[in-house]
């Protein structure tokens, strides 16, 4: 009998690359074939960066996202035009082509990324392919998208999804108050580039209603009010990569595994790991700033730089602030690291994938987040689980290094946050467990993809 094959299709970002690569290496373990389809562009890059071998049954494919080799892709407004104008006819392409090509073992379901990539449902519509979503963020997020309507009857927002004035609004009951300045929309790119993603959030919602299945990386307990307010969605999470898969597969960056070694030689829970994700760039002098204060607070410190992370050619500061306490690394194997004994902390962009993965391993977090749903992170870490602390800026906007220290000291000199921590790993851990209401999920998924 053939394998049921499903279709994944990511967002073209690595922190939606990372949960669906995540959700695909768990579904194939239930006797499935994976097709992942990733752009051209990305494609080139998990390739490249891949150091392990894959799972024979996920196949890694492209198409193109309709941009130039010239252009750039953090620019997302440029991204998502070009994605629409020219990905549904590429992935009925692929589809046909893989339905053609494999006898029996046509494309039965897709699963795509409900952040953005909505026009894949649309795709398996018209095809009559079973279709299920999957969420990359927190609950609350795309609880936040549901209450657009309101938000624009409420006259909170105009309809270029703009906040009218600086204002802290519930957006919808149980969900923390937050400041209009942090709707994850408007924090993305300039405010072109804002219209054009809250447009296309728009059309993406439309098509949120034709999935069968929506899932999503988190627990009930986390965000419990959310659930009441989309029953539909149902929690999966925390997805984890189990012991003996890599957690290299599906990254852009070649992942440096020495700083495993370097971390067997600190002792116990004194470690500040330093990491901001895939997009968070940062002015040299806020970079400086950071550096300065990683090196104030005496303690040995794993620092993650992308190559991108800031205009080196105006920063002094290079390997100089490795000094004697430090390491520092183009891209790490998070899963592993947040999972060392001697990790104290982490200073994080609150990006979900991160904020999960911390929390299933009971870190507390300094936040620092950069742009999107990260400020909505870091409300439900430091304001409703109270598992960190968030940094002051000072009236230019900067974290200085003093800040950075005074957090440090505070953070890892609280009994309570590291007890809270622990307890929230107790709570993530749970859900996975044979009987939590994760994996019952999950498998009620799995049964469905094979009926």
């Amino acid at each position: 009998m053939a394998m049921a094959h499903i279709l994944v299709i990511p967002f073209p970002a690595q922190g939606h690359v990372n949960p669906l690569m995540l959700l695909s290496q768990k579904i194939v373990k239930h006797g499935f074939k994976i097709t992942f389809v990733n752009t051209d562009f990305n494609h080139n890059r998990v390739v490249g960066a891949l150091d392990s071998l894959m799972d024979s049954n996920i196949s890694l494919v492209s198409i193109p996202d309709g941009l130039g080799p010239e252009d750039d892709r953090n620019e997302f407004g440029k991204l998502c035009e070009a994605m629409l104008r020219t990905m549904p006819e590429k992935l009925e392409e692929l589809i046909n082509y893989i339905n053609a090509s494999n006898g029996d073992d046509k494309i039965s379901c897709i699963v795509a990324d409900a952040a953005g990539m909505g026009w894949a449902i649309e795709v398996g519509i018209k095809m009559g392919i079973k279709r299920a979503f999957f969420w990359p963020g927190t609950a609350a997020s795309l609880a936040l998208q549901f209450s657009i309507p309101r938000l624009l009857d409420d006259g909170i927002i105009n309809s270029d999804g703009i906040p009218t004035q600086r204002q802290m609004i519930q957006p919808l009951p149980g969900i923390p108050v937050m400041d209009t300045a942090y709707i994850p929309w408007i924090r993305i790119g300039d405010s072109t580039c804002q219209k054009i993603v809250f447009k296309y959030i728009l059309q993406c919602m439309q098509t949120l209603k034709l999935g069968d299945w929506w899932l999503c990386n988190t627990v009930p307990e986390l965000e419990p009010v959310t659930f009441s307010l989309a029953p539909k969605l149902l929690p999966i999470g925390p997805l984890m990569s189990s012991e003996h898969i890599e957690d290299s597969v599906g990254q852009f960056w070649q992942v440096d595994h020495s700083c495993l070694n370097w971390l067997d030689q600190q002792p116990p829970c004194s470690v500040l790991y330093v990491a901001f994700g895939s997009f968070t760039v940062f002015e040299p002098t806020q970079f400086q700033e950071l550096a300065l204060g990683l090196e104030l607070t005496n303690r040995p410190f794993l620092l993650v730089v992308r190559l991108d992370i800031v205009d080196w050619s105006k920063t002094a500061y290079t390997n100089e602030i490795q000094g004697t306490r430090g390491k520092i690394v183009g891209w790490a194997p998070q899963t592993k690291v947040l999972n060392h004994p001697s990790i104290a902390c982490f200073i994080s962009h609150c990006g979900w994938n991160s904020t999960i993965e911390g929390g299933s391993n009971g870190v507390p977090f300094l936040c620092w987040p950069y742009f999107a749903d990260q400020f909505l992170d870091r409300i439900y870490i430091c304001d409703v689980w109270k598992v960190g602390l968030g940094f002051e800026l000072d009236e230019n906007g900067i974290v200085l290094r003093e800040e950075v220290k005074r957090k440090v000291d505070q953070l890892l000199g609280d009994e309570s946050i590291r007890a809270r921590s622990l307890e929230l790993k107790k709570m993530l851990m749970n859900n996975i467990s044979d009987n939590g209401q994760s994996s019952k999920n999950f498998n009620n998924f799995i049964q469905w993809l094979k009926a």
